[in-house]
């Protein structure tokens, strides 16, 4: 995968890598037993499954059997590739990143995105100048003005405006040298129908230039003035903008939000434009997309609690019950800001002013507050019909709420609010739990709905074993594969089998990275749980446990040879091959009795 030096930069960057560390920088871990636990960051669970064994430098869920390295973790809750996760832990250990050679590819994308972060520079000017320095951009002006946005507000996000002209950007920037193509792969021209040639996307508008967390300008966003639809028009993605994966304004936010260890969450950039300058500071908005688990992600670098303050229109109000489960999933405390009287935070706060929004955000509600505000209104509490819905919406809100007198209280609220008996609501909770349980049992263990479930989890158990001896004593695989073909193993246990036999062949140890180079994801994971199960010495215990999993795997391996050998004796004596019959026999006879002596051994 990499070339020497980058192998080298990879081993310092895991070899200074505190996986503990690292992890305790998302959940809270307590050490237990040799190990450090907590409930899993990647699943939904009451009883902590997850692990990590920092002498190992791996972790894994016993739950959801999500496992890996340092880099497997990082990239997981962070939600960016395996390298990237090695880059963004080396950028965190001040370590640089080795120059290799590029392939064409490479730097063919380099180079296209070189170009459009230009173009997008150069079209952020050309707006800003239009907006500041012409009679043409004194529309922008007013609008600013009577929105309370400052000139040092402008100055800072670089706000500008577009003429309501079909080419003016367009002459501009060919003036520059650049093409209709690249100015259509960046985003800010659109094609004429009959194909000959482009127009301006943005006209007539606001323009609100959009960065990436680097500063970069990767898109524009336009926001009419006067009549017209849509109000708000954001150029396209392309390969420098992905809205899904971006949040307004989190360039400049990020060190107010590290500061303040807190985040606010707008629906528009004009709510959030107008908050800052208001002078609060630490807010950050969507781009016109609904809240993604990448943008509870991404704002989880910064801190671990966020404050969601969308519109409180009924819209708004839906947006929010959509985002808070993603930022509680994220490991986030996550709380909600009520705009009073059907408004946005914008027109509150340029009507209330900055201390009145404060103080909306010191009450912001908590997660289930606010919801059983919701279902409240939203509910029928005059039928029992009704109240059950509506218990039976607050169920798995109620059901993450680990602390028990936290999770009391709030059971005797929803009894208030619906006038139910709180033992019906213990009932109904205690139902959804286990319902919850049993479906997670059949979808992380859809093994034990089959026949064979008994002998897989067997073959499971003994092929963990001895890939625990192997990947610590790579010499002993030439016997184990002699004594037990490899075919017999579980899928997951042939894959990982068959690296450690190539690691043996070219004399390397195995390690974490290259496995997790080289196995599928259900492989390394499974690879994970059993190196996170098994301490690195081995014990007389454990070498006994070793040597009872070969006889295991070869019962399992002898009792598919009898019944094959089975068919084969009743084909030849219905066929009538005398001799045939008499040597499967006889090899069927051979076959029953190791199995007998490995059942008794």
């Amino acid at each position: 995968m990499f070339d020497s030096a980058m192998d080298d930069f990879v081993n310092e960057v895991r070899e200074r890598s505190d996986i503990r560390e690292v992890i305790s920088r998302y959940v809270t871990l307590n050490f237990k037993g040799g190990r450090y636990w907590a409930c899993c960051p990647f699943h939904n669970e009451k009883t902590p499954s997850f692990t990590v064994s920092p002498d190992k430098g791996m972790f894994y869920c016993f739950g959801c059997h999500t496992g890996g390295n340092v880099f497997k973790f990082l990239s997981l809750i962070e939600n960016v590739s395996y390298f990237d996760a090695i880059k963004l832990q080396a950028e965190r250990l001040g370590i640089d990143l080795p120059s290799h050679k590029k392939t064409a590819a490479e730097l063919k994308l380099e180079q296209k995105q070189k170009t459009l972060f230009k173009i997008m520079t150069l079209a952020q000017d050309f707006y800003h100048n239009n907006l500041v320095k012409t009679a043409a951009g004194e529309t922008g002006r007013k609008y600013l003005e009577a929105r309370g946005i400052t000139s040092g507000v402008i100055e800072k996000f670089k706000l500008g405006y577009a003429p309501d002209s079909w080419d003016a950007l367009t002459k501009a920037l060919k003036s520059r040298g650049f093409d209709d193509r690249y100015l259509f792969d960046a985003g800010i021209v659109s094609r004429k129908q009959d194909g000959a040639g482009v127009y301006d996307r943005l006209r007539g508008r606001v323009i609100i230039p959009i960065n990436d967390i680097n500063g970069n300008v990767v898109a524009f966003g336009g926001r009419i003035l006067g009549e017209g639809e849509p109000k708000y028009l954001n150029t396209p993605d392309t390969v420098i903008f992905s809205k899904g994966k971006l949040l307004f304004g989190l360039d400049k936010a990020n060190r107010a939000i590290m500061s303040a260890d807190c985040a606010v969450i707008v629906e528009g950039y004009m709510d959030a434009i107008s908050l800052i300058s208001a002078g609060i500071e630490n807010v950050v908005a969507t781009l016109g997309t609904a809240f993604s688990d990448n943008h509870a992600r991404l704002l989880t670098r910064y801190t671990r609690r966020i404050i969601l303050c969308y519109d409180s229109d009924e819209a708004g109000q839906r947006a929010t019950i959509r985002a808070l489960p993603m930022i509680q999933k994220a490991g986030a405390e996550v709380f909600v800001a009520v705009v009073p009287d059907g408004k946005d935070p914008d027109e509150f706060v340029r009507k209330h002013g900055k201390a009145a929004f404060e103080n909306l955000l010191k009450n912001a509600l908590p997660f289930f507050e606010y919801k059983l505000q919701y279902v409240m209104s939203h509910a029928d509490i005059y039928s029992y019909q009704g109240k059950i819905r509506a218990l039976r919406e607050l169920l798995p809100v109620l059901a993450e709420i680990k602390d028990v007198m936290i999770q009391t209280e709030y059971r005797q609220k929803i009894s208030a609010a619906l006038v139910l008996d709180e033992n019906i609501i213990l009932d109904e909770l205690h139902n959804f739990l286990a319902n919850a349980e049993k479906k997670l049992n059949q979808k992380i263990n859809p093994i034990a709905e089959k026949p064979e479930a008994q002998e897989n989890i067997l073959a499971r158990q003994a092929g963990s074993s001895i890939i625990k001896k192997a990947w610590y004593e790579g010499d002993v695989l030439s016997y184990v594969l002699g004594y037990v073909p490899k075919e017999i193993f579980l899928t997951k246990h042939r894959e990982i089998l068959s690296y450690l036999e190539k690691c043996h062949e070219m004399g390397k140890h195995p390690n974490d990275l290259s496995a997790a180079d080289e196995l599928s994801e259900a492989a390394n994971a499974e690879l994970s749980r059993i190196l996170a199960s098994y301490p690195v010495n081995f014990s007389a215990a454990d070498d006994k446990a070793y040597e009872d999993s070969l006889k295991v795997m070869r019962l399992i391996y002898v009792k598919s040879q009898y019944e094959n050998i089975r068919r084969e004796v009743e084909e030849s004596y219905n066929s009538g091959d005398e001799a045939a019959y008499l040597e499967k026999l006889q090899r069927a006879l051979e076959i029953q009795r190791e199995m007998e002596e490995l059942k008794f051994a």
